[in-house]
């Protein structure tokens, strides 16, 4: 597996209605900062939802704290790049850099350490909304950044003099001095008409990708110069230069004389892409006007969703977690309809669709994309349409980690499969038989192609686990690869494959091959069917070499939790629900003790319980699967509370795009989709009093938590639309209905709420 840690609807929003309650104050506006501190990854530039562009500030390209460009704690901005990652755990993109400065031209940044040695400057007065960010630059410069979808717009005021725009084509994450060469073909280009154009080819993470861009300037440079490798200029006059590291100075010799603005639009297709692009969203010079309209496409798709109570700083974190669920993936496709597909061949939409990239699915499938079928169906249907089409043009099958046209491999499992599945048990429509047959290879044809993520299979499928002395990760992939057998059986019985159907469903029991209910732990085993000894559940498994690990960003505590489809099958492989309920208490009370080779994704510790990183997420609300859900409510409350706040490092582990950020949404309004795939939501404890949410067309659902306080954390009872409701879940369908879902809160537990078995959530498509 590529380790994340190792590396360092077309043109339309969506729109939510907005619901007849009066208007959030302004104080509960997102903070855009939260998680660019610690390890959260996230960016505080121009964006929309969804948008190709992600026009922000990069202050490092060296670390992995700046896997999205940034970090709240450093004290100097390179530049002002087009595209950037939300969160994820390893770095790529920062497309086309913009530096507008005075003075000599530098044309390498300098090291963090040393502003003074390069094109890199010191900053103040730095402010970011949704959709418009603002700084101040050492040179005098005040930068402000707004964007459409596919285009970024800047506008610099210099001071009075002469200044200049580095446009750098090199700059990349993990770029150092002796680093090897990341960019194996760029081009620039000075048009007759003065747009600059040109591309490049990168190898970074997602390898291969190709980014192009078309620039426009709102004022004629006095010249420009171009440079080529090594940063040899270029003959004056000349108007294109190719190779791998190019750069373009643009000079003005009264910069300071008007606002000087700039216009870049984006395309994974060609320059023409590029220029298409930009012609489409930018054919006038009005900045506030471009800007106004982000902030207000952004207001209105937050507003989806309004509070009531809480503290004020919960209510930002509300907002500012919903913003950061809403940022990828991003779109891909130009206005006309084209974009590179997983076959690295250019394709043509059908109209009104929308192709994207930034998949983080090894992370989303938990939270973000069951958000969206809950707040946004719509974008849910283009979402999964594309990764229809996605699926049918990969070599590899169903995705798991695309970006920009490439399939990066990274993490384990082919998790679009759930998403698909989930879609569809919710009634969102598509064609899903059309992925089957990629499904149907990529599960059962074991001489297919594999990447990283995809190891193992013709042993999972002969021997019922996959052997840790074969493959690394083997215990997490085996209970994933049977998450996904689950999903995709749902996918082969709509297409009519009931024997593959069958198959899979029985497959999909696989992770008891891990599960050692002799210690009740996952558990690596081997070959000739004998377990890891001395077993010690902190540790990342029998590590034959440094670098092989047998869990996935996990010990063997959180993977004992790992199963998300089959959790009364788990209870019974584990000795029934008494056990079951003591492993769970063990799991938050343990010693939050970890190895000294563990990953940094291993974060945000309640016992061994580790809330930084997905695998283990759903934990919390497992509780609810033996008739003990006011255990859910209390450790949820806790979560919420201690593991987010309204400051930089505010998420406490990495934010893959927008997965911390999901699970904060979904426990903060009472609910979450332990399996998505199931299509129900277990109850936990409402974090606000009241909370209004938007589902599209004229349904509106209210959540409700009567007496509600910080040391009311309890489900003392629960309405539905005015009726008793004595289950601890609700059905997805039940609550796109819309109506009021009411929570009477107390300060001790209701042991009665939720007990009965008929009570409990299902699973594994039956009741308890």
């Amino acid at each position: 597996m590529i380790s994340r840690r190792a590396l360092l609807a077309s043109a339309a929003l969506i729109a939510l209605p907005a619901p007849a309650l009066a208007a959030r104050p302004t104080s509960t506006r997102p903070n855009l900062f939260i998680g660019t501190g610690g390890d959260g990854h996230t960016y505080p530039g121009a964006t929309l939802p969804f948008g190709m562009v992600q026009l922000s500030p990069d202050t490092d390209v060296e670390r992995w704290a700046t896997c999205s460009g940034y970090h709240r704690d450093d004290d100097s901005i390179q530049g002002f790049s087009h595209t950037h990652l939300s969160g994820t755990g390893i770095g790529d993109m920062l497309d086309v850099l913009v530096v507008p400065t005075t003075g000599p031209v530098q044309l390498l940044p300098g090291p963090l350490a040393d502003p003074d040695q390069g094109y890199r400057q010191r900053f103040s007065d730095e402010q970011a909304l949704p959709g418009d960010y603002r700084v101040t630059l050492e040179s005098g410069v005040r930068a402000e950044l707004t964007v459409t979808e596919r285009t970024g717009w800047h506008r610099y005021t210099f001071p009075q003099g002469a200044g200049h725009l580095l446009i750098d084509l090199s700059h990349l994450v993990a770029d150092r001095p002796g680093a090897r060469p990341l960019i194996d073909e760029a081009s620039l280009a000075l048009d007759a008409d003065g747009t600059l154009t040109g591309g490049r080819r990168v190898h970074r993470w997602a390898k291969g990708r190709r980014i192009y861009f078309a620039l426009q300037v709102s004022r004629p440079p006095d010249r420009v110069v171009l440079y080529g490798d090594d940063d040899v200029e270029q003959p004056a006059g000349a108007t294109a230069v190719e190779g791998k590291r190019l750069k373009a100075v643009l000079h003005y010799d009264d910069a300071g004389a008007a606002p000087l603005l700039v216009r870049c639009a984006l395309s994974g297709v060609d320059v023409a892409g590029a220029r298409a692009n930009l012609a489409a969203e930018a054919s006038h010079w009005d900045f506030d006007r471009v800007r106004q309209a982000a902030r207000t496409q952004w207001a209105q798709t937050l507003d989806c969703i309004r509070v009531e109570g809480g503290s004020e700083d919960q209510r930002t974190i509300l907002s500012s977690a919903l913003y950061h669920a809403l940022l990828a993936p991003t779109l891909f496709s130009d206005v006309d309809g084209r974009y590179v597909g997983l076959d690295r061949q250019v394709h043509t939409l059908p109209q009104g669709e929308a192709a994207y990239s930034t998949y983080s699915l090894w992370d989303t499938y938990r939270a973000v994309h069951p958000l969206l079928t809950l707040i946004a169906p719509d974008r849910a249907r283009s979402l999964v349409s594309d990764l229809i089409r996605q699926t049918q043009q990969s070599a590899y099958g169903p995705p798991v980690w695309p970006l920009q046209g490439v399939e990066t491999g990274t993490m384990i499992g082919w998790h679009a499969v759930p998403v698909l599945a989930e879609a569809m048990a919710k009634g969102i429509v598509a064609d899903y038989a059309a992925a089957w047959p990629a499904i149907a290879r990529r599960s059962f044809d074991f001489s297919t192609a594999d990447l990283a993520n995809s190891r193992g299979r013709a042993l999972y499928d002969q021997l019922g686990y996959i052997p840790a002395d074969k493959v690394e990760e083997s215990v997490s992939r085996t209970q994933e690869y049977a998450y996904d057998d689950w999903a995709a059986s749902h996918i082969a019985r709509a297409a009519g494959a009931e024997a593959e159907a069958r198959r899979l469903v029985q497959r999909s029991g696989n992770w008891r091959g891990v599960i050692d209910p002799a210690i009740g732990f996952a558990r690596p085993r081997f070959a000739d069917g004998g377990w890891w000894t001395p077993y010690d559940p902190i540790q990342l498994g029998h590590m034959p070499r440094p670098d092989w690990r047998d869990y996935t960003e996990a010990n063997g505590w959180q993977a004992t939790f790992l199963n998300q489809h089959d959790i009364y099958g788990l209870i019974a492989h584990l000795g029934g629900d008494a056990v079951f309920e003591a492993k769970l208490d063990a799991l938050f009370s343990a010693p939050s003790t970890l190895p000294a080779n563990a990953p940094p994704d291993i974060a945000g510790l309640v016992g061994q319980y580790a809330h930084g990183n997905e695998p283990d997420q759903h934990a919390p609300y497992l509780y609810a699967y033996v008739g003990a859900p006011w255990k859910t409510q209390a450790m949820v409350r806790r979560l919420c509370t201690e593991m987010y706040h309204n400051a930089p490092h505010g998420i406490i582990g990495n934010d893959d795009c927008g997965q911390m950020s999901a699970w904060f949404v979904f426990s903060a309004l009472g609910l979450y989709p332990v399996d998505p795939v199931e299509a129900a939501y277990v109850f936990g404890s409402p974090l606000f009093d009241r909370a209004q949410v938007a589902l599209g067309g004229d349904r509106t659902l209210v959540i409700e938590a009567r007496n509600n306080a910080p040391d009311h954390p309890y489900v003392q009872s629960v309405l539905w639309r005015g009726r008793p409701w004595s289950r601890a879940w609700i059905a997805h369908a039940e609550l796109m209905r819309g109506g009021t879902l009411s929570f009477t809160m107390g300060p001790r537990p209701n042991l009665d709420f939720g007990r009965a078995l008929a009570d409990r959530p299902p699973s594994f498509g039956k009741a308890a």
